[in-house]
């Protein structure tokens, strides 16, 4: 199915609270956000490959779609491991956060499927939700407990709700990174591999970590108090947060731009020919907005 794209009314906007913050009009025009589709359940985990195709998740109906650069909408996997958050590697391999059995997945181009990880120290984890990858090839992921009603166990085999690091090669071994969060969710990376963004939905902050030698994260610093499901970042080093719509904030951490949208809203990338189209998935719908800046994931 391949439905077309639908520019939203300007009274509908108005209707959902769509104001300039201060900074706004040097990123987008807001008027020009689009609803591509709300035929889904529940969306999350957008991920851009090197063509500038996004690839996102319909987690309750356990699927990975792909938005084309040129607007069209397919589907790409059925029975997915109810994934997650998706990440592309340097090899073109699709990482999920396959929430069904909490693990870690690699899914190739041909849709075959790797588990990279099942459990920590024989406990399985509460349930990859989001992750990024350095510029060495090494993961990061968070691993928050929400139960799950497909699940059979009803509470967490972990005691806390971390941040881990898996170095890149063969020996898929994973390090601790943080265990002092409360629930660790969105999380992203600058492109120089220099610093570490994690937000903790459960204390509704957002923070900021350099990363150190063998993935270790110091000098924490608190970016905002603000929690964040899924999270990007612009050319301009501008951090864009989800949960209430899509919050903007520039490197220093004050807010500039806001996108009330209706709904949840889950993630959010940059995608498209130029990296300058922003991409938001939101309860049952995925929009589009273009910018005047470009994606660095």
């Amino acid at each position: 199915m391949k439905p077309s794209i639908k520019s939203i009314p300007c009274l509908l906007l108005l209707a959902l609270g769509l104001a300039a913050t201060p900074g706004t009009a040097q990123i987008f025009n807001p008027a020009d956000l689009k609803l591509v589709s709300s035929q889904f359940s529940f969306t999350e985990g957008p991920a851009v490959n090197k063509n500038g195709d996004i690839y996102f998740t319909d987690q309750p109906n356990d699927k990975i779609w792909k938005y084309d650069t040129n607007g069209q909408l397919t589907l790409f996997m059925d029975k997915t491991g109810r994934s997650n958050g998706l990440y592309f590697d340097q090899n073109g391999n699709l990482l999920a956060c396959a929430d069904e059995k909490n693990e870690l997945w690699s899914i190739d181009k041909n849709k075959n499927v790797t588990v990279l990880i099942t459990d920590l120290d024989g406990k399985k984890l509460n349930g990859p939700n989001d992750l990024w990858l350095d510029n060495k090839g090494g993961i990061y992921f968070t691993d928050p407990y929400y139960q799950r009603d497909y699940w059979t166990r009803k509470k967490p085999d972990m005691e806390k709700q971390n941040v881990y690091y898996i170095p890149a090669g063969k020996e898929k071994k994973i390090h601790l990174a943080l265990d002092d969060l409360k629930q660790p969710n969105g999380i992203v990376g600058t492109p120089d591999g220099k610093y570490l963004y994690v937000a903790d939905i459960g204390a509704q902050k957002t923070y900021r970590y350099t990363i150190a030698s063998a993935g270790k994260l110091t000098d924490r610093k608190l970016m905002f108090e603000k929690g964040s499901d899924g999270m990007t970042l612009d050319n301009q080093g501008n951090i864009y947060i989800t949960g209430d719509g899509v919050t903007v904030y520039n490197p220093e951490g004050r807010q500039i731009a806001h996108i009330p949208i209706e709904g949840w809203t889950a993630n959010v990338c940059f995608g498209g020919k130029n990296r300058s189209d922003l991409f938001i998935t939101s309860t049952n719908s995925v929009y589009t907005i273009p910018t005047k800046v470009k994606g660095v994931e």
